[in-house]
């Protein structure tokens, strides 16, 4: 309830929310949304089963875990007709005489008295006996159907080979048994007519019953064929669309749309408001999501319960809302579902190297597969971009919204991470234009922290250069600094500490000698007696803070207290924040600034005391970024309820060193199509190796010993070209790469990956591959 008041407490900037006095209203839908999805009562009612890490869960249907063995369409229509004639053949024999009469009638005689039948030929005698023979035809007639049907499989021949041609063909087929079967019926070749005019012996009787038979063949046929289904679906079809239909409204206690937690804790006035909001379109799935986390902290908090009934009591589907009181996002570029919190990328392929489980299904990402951290690495243009980054940023961004989850976007210069009004906080840094700055050293008030996290930035990618070296020199600037002015340096004060110029150390010195302060005058001191020696650190250090002393960077990093600069340290708060890197002017900059955040984030995630809200950091092209204590950082984050998504053009962006334990640090790893094998090889090692089943045919030339089989198999190449030959099948189980370099670098159609993910409890997915356009 008081997130607003923290937050600016903390520093962080926020938008003006709405006037208290302000009715509520329900936010536009956003624009350019995917596609219409359903009402918001259908989506809360929308079965989730609990799936496999990675299966998109709304509305999903499980699949079996193998295959049926799947019988070709020439093999079963060949089953089918040689089915259906070998019983043509047995009926015409019976109906023709030439299976005795007296033998295939001999169980209906066995039970019947002996004076309806003839003793010789078994005829038979009087209408009891001819009724009795009819009914026993008809029962023959069926067993021939039923037993002739099930060897040739004929259902399934109708369904594969009929029904799924299209509906006019499948009426077609009905009509055509129908002719066929009143074609039999009128010909007595079947004794229907036959047996109701011995039950009806007056003509007025028959002529009732004769048209009901006509009737319940097509009746019976219609049904068997399947044309009733066809009917309600066509009808179904033109009452709603596809997708969108509504569904059986569940039991109050049972419907997540009546809000039954409400009701169990004696809240049913507020949970009645909420569920006539959801159901009259007044209630968004960001507001039943904030609602609903604002409810588990009442649980969790039952002090809390009153203000939380009297928010809901005033503004309905606008209480607990986001402290820029913005409800929605102004555009979604992907599909979303907040009640689990996942964002579905594609479709798994239905590929062969695709477990069949998983073939069709959908893929998501989550917060509890993102808190393991995520690497993807593609070339320019392969969708890591517009495909991963866009839809997981926009994924937290309204978990933000709900008060879930705080994200910060990180990427160059150009809105390609969502428009600023997705945003609560947007840093563009070189940009005169920019509302707010960013904070240098992280919102630390510790000169060691600052020293630590700067150095990471500004040394953590040369090949050589002693990281914690660097860290001391920087501390041994920092604390005297902050020591004196109660600040940390600006950019240029700090390069010109850096490059020991007398004037600013002169200064700093008279500074301390007023205060009386010893033991930053030590470290001062240390600091110019260290000054010039080999293996000083502070040259290098005073360059690369030189990168930021440009004319671009004016203003920025300012440490006086004037400007608006953000925090990492904020990540307490669900806020939603975009920095934008200046790369193009820039570059070295900005892959320093880009070291910078994500060693200030995996410190600061770290360092949370509250770590209800589930922190991202998304690093569009971490070329250069990672470095020996931000990898083992990655590692660190899984405990902290915190994730880190890097993409990457090539894995020759990362030190040699780094790249083992990277893909060790993370449990999400994504190749997109167009990786080269020296990459692929690093993926094909991550994923190991799996045994499969495999099949070697071996042919080899049939040679007969007898004459007439040698002029069988010369006559028979003479026709086919061919040799005869018998096919040995060797069937065994080998080790095999998951995904091999070779496979991924040219297996992969355009717009896929191969994604593997693992979540926070230690599930496992093997790596799929996945269409990102399905």
């Amino acid at each position: 309830m008081d997130s607003e008041g923290t937050q600016r407490q903390a520093g962080v900037p926020i938008p003006a929310p709405a006037a208290p006095g302000d009715a509520p209203r329900v936010p536009p839908p956003p624009a350019h949304a995917p596609a219409a999805g359903p009402s918001l009562v259908d989506w809360l009612r929308t079965p989730r089963p609990a799936a496999a890490p990675g299966v998109w869960r709304f509305g999903h249907t499980p699949r079996p875990e193998r295959a049926a063995d799947e019988v070709p369409d020439r093999a079963l229509l060949s089953s089918a007709v040689i089915s259906f004639l070998a019983c043509a053949l047995l009926w015409s024999l019976l109906r023709n005489g030439l299976v005795p009469y007296r033998f295939w009638t001999l169980p209906v005689r066995m039970f019947t008295p002996n004076d309806w039948w003839q003793q010789t030929s078994g005829e038979p005698l009087g209408l009891a006996g001819y009724v009795a023979s009819w009914v026993w035809e008809l029962l023959v007639d069926i067993g021939l159907l039923i037993g002739f049907g099930r060897l040739g499989n004929w259902r399934l021949a109708w369904q594969r080979l009929v029904v799924a041609r299209g509906a006019w063909a499948q009426i077609a087929g009905v009509v055509v048994l129908i002719l066929l079967v009143m074609r039999l019926i009128d010909g007595e070749q079947v004794p229907v007519r036959g047996l109701v005019a011995q039950l009806f012996r007056n003509d007025e009787g028959y002529r009732v019953v004769d048209p009901v038979i006509n009737f319940a063949v097509v009746v019976l046929f219609s049904w068997l064929g399947g044309l009733f289904g066809l009917v309600r679906g066509l009808a179904g079809g033109r009452r709603a669309p596809a997708g969108a239909g509504p569904t059986a409204a569940p039991a109050p206690a049972e419907d997540p749309a009546a809000w039954p937690e409400l009701r169990a804790a004696g809240l049913a006035e507020t949970a009645d408001r909420l569920g006539s909001e959801a159901a009259g379109g007044g209630m968004t799935d960001v507001d039943y999501a904030r609602i609903r986390r604002a409810w588990l902290s009442v649980r969790a908090d039952p002090s809390r319960l009153r203000a939380f009934a009297e928010a809901v009591r005033a503004k309905g589907a606008g209480a607990c809302v986001h402290p820029s009181g913005v409800r929605d996002l102004p555009a979604r570029a992907a599909r979303h579902d907040l009640f689990t919190g996942q964002v579905r990328l594609g479709t798994v392929a239905d590929a062969e190297r695709n477990p069949y489980a998983r073939r069709g299904t959908g893929l998501a990402l989550d917060p509890a597969l993102l808190g393991t951290s995520l690497l993807a690495v593609g070339p320019s243009g392969a969708g890591k971009t517009g495909r991963l980054v866009r839809p997981v940023v926009e994924s937290l961004a309204l978990q933000a919204l709900a008060g879930q989850a705080a994200v910060i976007a990180v990427g160059p210069a150009g809105g390609r991470l969502g428009p600023d009004g997705a945003y609560d906080v947007v840093v563009r840094l070189g940009d005169p234009d920019s509302v707010y700055d960013l904070d240098l050293y992280g919102g630390t008030t510790d000169p060691d922290e600052a020293a630590g996290l700067l150095a990471e930035a500004l040394a953590g990618d040369v090949p050589g250069a002693d990281a914690r070296r660097a860290a001391t020199a920087l501390a041994q600037l920092l604390g005297p600094f902050r020591a004196a002015y109660g600040r940390f340096p600006a950019v240029p004060e700090l390069r010109l500490l850096l490059d020991g110029a007398p004037a600013a150390l002169g200064a700093l010195r008279e500074h301390l000698d007023s205060a009386g302060d010893q033991a930053q005058l030590r470290e001062l001191d240390a600091r110019e007696r260290q000054a010039g020696h080999p293996g000083d650190p502070a040259p290098l250090l005073a360059d690369r803070v030189a990168l930021l002393d440009r004319p671009a960077f004016a203003g920025f990093f300012d440490t006086s207290g004037k400007g608006r600069p953000f925090s990492l340290r904020s990540l307490e708060h669900p806020l939603r924040v975009r920095v934008d890197l200046p790369e193009r002017g820039h570059a070295d900059a900005s892959r320093m600034l880009a070291r910078l955040l994500l060693a200030q984030f995996t410190a600061s995630a770290a360092a949370r005391a509250d770590r209800s809200l589930f922190a991202c950091l998304v690093l569009d092209d971490a070329a250069q970024a990672l470095t020996p204590e931000t990898v083992r950082g990655l590692g660190r984050l899984r405990s902290a309820h915190a994730g880190v998504v890097l993409t990457l053009r090539t894995l020759d962006d990362v030190p040699e060193a780094l790249r083992t334990p990277l893909f060790g640090a993370v449990g999400c790893r994504m190749a997109f199509s167009g990786v080269t094998t020296w990459d692929g090889q690093r993926f094909a090692e991550a994923w190991g190796t799996e045994w499969v089943e495999t099949r070697d045919v071996t042919s080899r030339t049939v040679f007969a010993d007898q004459p007439l089989t040698r002029a069988i198999h010369s006559f028979r190449k003479l026709v086919t070209g061919k040799a005869v030959t018998t096919d040995a099948v060797t069937v065994r189980q080998v080790e095999r790469e998951r995904w091999s370099a070779s496979d991924l670098a040219h297996a992969v159609p355009p717009g896929h990956a191969v994604l593997s993910v693992t979540s926070v409890r230690g599930e496992r997915a093997a790596p799929l591959l996945v269409d990102l356009e399905g």
